[in-house]
């Protein structure tokens, strides 16, 4: 009994996760539809009308807003395409084809973007279960039915903010940059293999699809921000995040270039240790601190979720306090280095250089910059917008970001 009931506690547990909240609104609000289309309309079973609320639903209100329209065209079209070929033709081998091309083109011409297909999904579903165009105009009611239902279901229940998961997913990120740092200093003062020091390239390419990850939750959050009444200061919000995850991708990049230079660092050095035993404690303390200085980065760029950012601005400027003076140290020790394996000076300055840009990334004074860029650029974006509005908000003394 214990073991059946554990998917339905984990259920419970992810309550807030886009994909269980997505569910349940699509679900509520194609049943509410059909019962509305149970009353207005003649069919004994008007499922166009859940069918289109399942469509227009969205995780966001955003996000409906935005594509509730095309997905209503698309719909509309298909079914009056469907009403036409009803009455003249309907439903053959040569119909169904000629539907689908016609639903195609009609759905470029109306505009439907990204759901021209759903013209056509549309007009088969129609033809299909109705030969005759009077029954077909309640399909017509239906989709409309559907569409008010769906739109007006995110407008009165507004979809939840999806900030915290965008900030775990960034955290989840800074964590693995953590143990990929950790992982690279360790690993200095020991002889490495080729095979080991490409592990750790294949480790840092991997960053790679964990970004584009962090970047989908956090574009799922930045429009859950748009037109949200629940939200005050979402351009600021979505701003903080967007340039932290900036940073972090930067970082991650130079991470990636900072394996190869130690892969190609293994090649030259064979049997031996990467860096003599001072070098390779200067460096193994270099990304100590990187380490965690990453993680407080993620801390800061995350703190209107968790409430503590002074906290995790100070922490993130010792670290790099620290950081920087280990980094001088180890310049000296690989200018040693590099008198003793005079070949390979490019890889000791490719070392420091890869660092100094980490170091430079993770600065507060940087971050401020990037950020108060992205508000200036945001702002002028939004006059060019919209200069009318702009002007009347002057003309009141009414600034807002």
């Amino acid at each position: 009994m214990t073991q059946a009931l554990a998917p339905l506690r984990q259920l419970v547990r992810r309550h807030r996760e886009p994909a269980v909240v997505q569910a349940f609104r699509s679900t509520a609000a194609a049943v509410v539809s059909y019962v509305v289309a149970l009353r207005l309309s003649s069919e004994p079973a008007p499922l166009t009308a859940p069918l289109t609320a399942l469509l227009v639903v969205q995780v966001t209100l955003y996000t409906t807003l935005t594509t509730g329209i095309r997905r209503v065209n698309s719909v509309v079209a298909g079914v009056l395409l469907a009403i036409g070929f009803s009455a003249l033709v309907g439903l053959t081998w040569w119909s169904l084809g000629l539907i689908i091309l016609a639903s195609l083109v009609v759905g470029r011409i109306v505009r439907a973007g990204e759901f021209v297909p759903e013209v056509a999904i549309s007009a088969m579903l129609v033809l299909g279960v109705t030969r005759v165009a009077d029954t077909a105009w309640d399909r017509v009611l239906e989709t409309l039915i559907g569409a008010a239902v769906g739109l007006a279901f995110n407008v009165l229940f507004v979809p939840p903010v999806w900030v915290g998961p965008a900030s775990d997913a960034i955290t989840d990120l800074s964590s693995r940059m953590r143990t990929l740092l950790l992982h690279i200093g360790d690993g200095a003062g020991d002889p490495t293999t080729v095979e080991k020091a490409a592990a750790r390239l294949h480790e840092a390419r991997r960053l790679d699809n964990d970004v584009v990850l962090v970047d989908a939750a956090l574009r799922q959050a930045e429009d859950s921000l748009r037109l949200n009444p629940r939200v005050r200061e979402g351009t600021m919000f979505r701003l903080v995040l967007r340039t932290g995850l900036d940073t972090l991708e930067i970082c991650a990049v130079v991470l990636r270039v900072s394996c190869r230079t130690l892969t190609d660092l293994a090649k030259v050095r064979g049997e031996e240790p990467l860096l003599r035993p001072q070098a390779a404690h200067a460096l193994q303390e270099l990304y100590r601190h990187l380490a965690v200085a990453v993680e407080a980065f993620a801390q800061l760029i995350t703190a209107q979720v968790s409430a503590n950012a002074e906290v995790a601005e100070s922490r993130l400027a010792d670290e790099l306090g620290i950081a920087r003076r280990s980094r001088d140290t180890l310049a000296v020790l690989l200018s040693q280095e590099a008198e003793a394996h005079p070949r390979e000076w490019q890889l000791y300055g490719a070392l420091l250089t890869e660092a100094d840009r980490v170091l430079d990334e993770l600065g507060v004074d940087k971050r401020s910059e990037r950020l108060m860029e992205e508000l200036d650029r945001h702002a002028r974006a939004r006059r060019e917008r919209h200069p009318r509005l702009h002007r009347m908000a002057e003309r009141v003394g009414v600034s807002r970001i």
